[in-house]
């Protein structure tokens, strides 16, 4: 059985005229929700054992923000800014522990977790997976080698907003 964490990354500034896409660091709100996350990950046992992680800056903020318990293996990588699903799945497929957190960008991110699950959950901001958005699906597999397109199960999505409100 292998777990995977989707993970959407938390609420960016638009504010820094003339700041690269890649460096736009989180706002207030996205702080609040990067805590929240990790609150509501460790209170639902979530744990990642590899975190895939994009190598923008909202990205890195948002895990750093989620103040997890140190993974076993933590990759920064630039094929995940702004991946296309094959691209976070190809990713996902070399990765090793059981439980793994990609956090990444839309709208690649979006399509991917709806790639992933052949049932998805009955939530109203599934579809549009907002900033924050985090799928929590197991897979029935023994390697990630083997991860495939709608194999995933659902085991928990929530949004920023339901944390933070």
């Amino acid at each position: 059985m292998r777990r995977l964490i989707l993970m959407r990354h938390a609420k960016s500034t638009w504010r820094e005229i003339g700041l690269a896409d890649h460096d736009r660091p989180l706002n207030k709100r996205g702080k609040r929700s990067a805590s929240a996350l990790g609150d509501w990950l460790r209170s639902k046992e979530h744990i990642p054992g590899e975190v895939l992680c994009s190598s923008s800056e909202r990205t890195g903020q948002t895990f750093l923000g989620l103040a997890l318990e140190p993974a076993t293996q933590v990759k920064i990588l630039k094929a995940l800014y702004h991946a296309d699903p094959q691209g976070m799945m190809d990713q996902l497929r070399n990765a090793r522990a059981n439980c793994v957190l990609m956090i990444g960008h839309n709208p690649g991110i979006c399509d991917m977790a709806h790639r992933l699950v052949r049932n998805p959950p009955a939530h109203s901001r599934f579809e549009d997976y907002p900033t924050g958005a985090t799928l929590v699906c197991d897979f029935d597999i023994a390697e990630w080698e083997k991860a495939e397109w709608f194999q995933g199960k659902v085991i928990d999505f929530v949004t920023p907003r339901e944390l933070t409100d």
